[in-house]
C-alpha cells in the first residue's frame, strides 16, 4: 500500500492535470471563436463592398460609364463640390480642381 504522502502528491498531480486540460481546452475554444469572428467580419465586409460596388456602377450616369464621356465632368460627378454639403472633402475637391488644370 502507498503511504500517504505519495496519494496525496497523486491526486494532487491529477486534480492539476485536471484543471490544466479545462484552462487550454478554454484557450482553444475562445481562440476558435475569434478566428470564427474575424473571418464573418471580413465576408460581410467584402459584400459590403461589393454591394457599393455594384450600386456605384448601376447609378451612375451613362456619360460616366462611356470611356468617351468628359472626364471633368466625370470627376465633378463622382465627387461632392458643394461645400456647404456635410459630405465635402476639401482635399478631392481640390484634387480635381487639379487634375482639371493639367
Amino acid at each position: 500500500m502507498a503511504s500517504s504522502g505519495a496519494n496525496v502528491f497523486r491526486y494532487s498531480a491529477l486534480a492539476l492535470g485536471i484543471f490544466y486540460g479545462f484552462y487550454h481546452q478554454s484557450t482553444i475554444t475562445a481562440s476558435e471563436k475569434l478566428q470564427e469572428i474575424t473571418r464573418e467580419y471580413e465576408r460581410k465586409s467584402k459584400l459590403i463592398d461589393e454591394a457599393k460596388a455594384a450600386y456605384t456602377k448601376k447609378t451612375m450616369p451613362q456619360s460616366a460609364k462611356t470611356a468617351g464621356g468628359d472626364s471633368m465632368y466625370t470627376l465633378s460627378v463622382l465627387f461632392i463640390t458643394d461645400p456647404m454639403d456635410p459630405k465635402f472633402d476639401l482635399e478631392a475637391y481640390l484634387n480635381l480642381k487639379q487634375a482639371g488644370e493639367k
